[in-house]
């Protein structure tokens, strides 16, 4: 199973918001929601792989929220 689809995956089960990205959601210029980020995961591109991240393998996902706006989500 390549990465992406582990993500995908586990996603499916459960996804853990950390404060950094609970605060970059919330500022005035972005206002994410939980929906667009779970769009980028579930339809998004896999554009970079962190394979020796000291908090595990993860990868930066680009999308769009759902108005149209690019999002990048890290998993």
């Amino acid at each position: 199973m390549d990465f992406l689809e582990l993500v995908r995956e586990k996603a499916a089960i459960k996804v853990l918001f950390l404060p950094h990205a609970i605060r970059q959601m919330s500022r005035v210029a972005r206002q994410l929601t939980v929906v667009d980020v779970k769009a980028v995961i579930d339809s998004g591109n896999l554009i970079e792989e962190y394979p020796e991240d000291v908090r595990g393998h993860s990868g930066l996902l680009v999308g769009r929220s759902q108005d149209e706006r690019p999002v990048h989500v890290v998993c």
